[in-house]
């Protein structure tokens, strides 16, 4: 029996924008993860909990679609769309990411 893995299909991106002030400034944008690597986007992180996140890309038409996972457990375990955190049966809480992506 495979075991369950989360996969998300949407996350935030890092990307730019011009300051009115002149330069640019950060922000997060959220995409499907397919939208983000057509358009070359390089910073991930979970949109529910900003924790960091690993890319698993389709490898063949057979395989799972490209997705992402928590790096941490931890994350998963308080994140509210964490496939540990929608288990649990203790009644906890979801919380940010004890080591946000910024």
């Amino acid at each position: 029996m495979a075991a369950e893995r989360e996969r998300f299909y949407e996350c935030e991106v890092k990307r730019r924008r011009v300051r009115a002030t002149g330069g640019y400034e950060p922000f997060w944008k959220v995409k499907a993860i397919d939208v983000a690597l057509e358009d070359n986007d390089t910073e991930f992180r979970c949109m529910s909990c900003n924790g960091p996140v690993k890319l698993f890309k389709r490898r063949s038409e057979d395989g799972p679609a490209t997705h992402i996972e928590h790096k941490l457990k931890s994350d998963s375990e308080y994140c509210s769309a964490g496939l540990y955190f929608l288990k649990a049966t203790d009644g906890r809480l979801a919380r940010l990411s004890a080591s946000p992506v910024r």
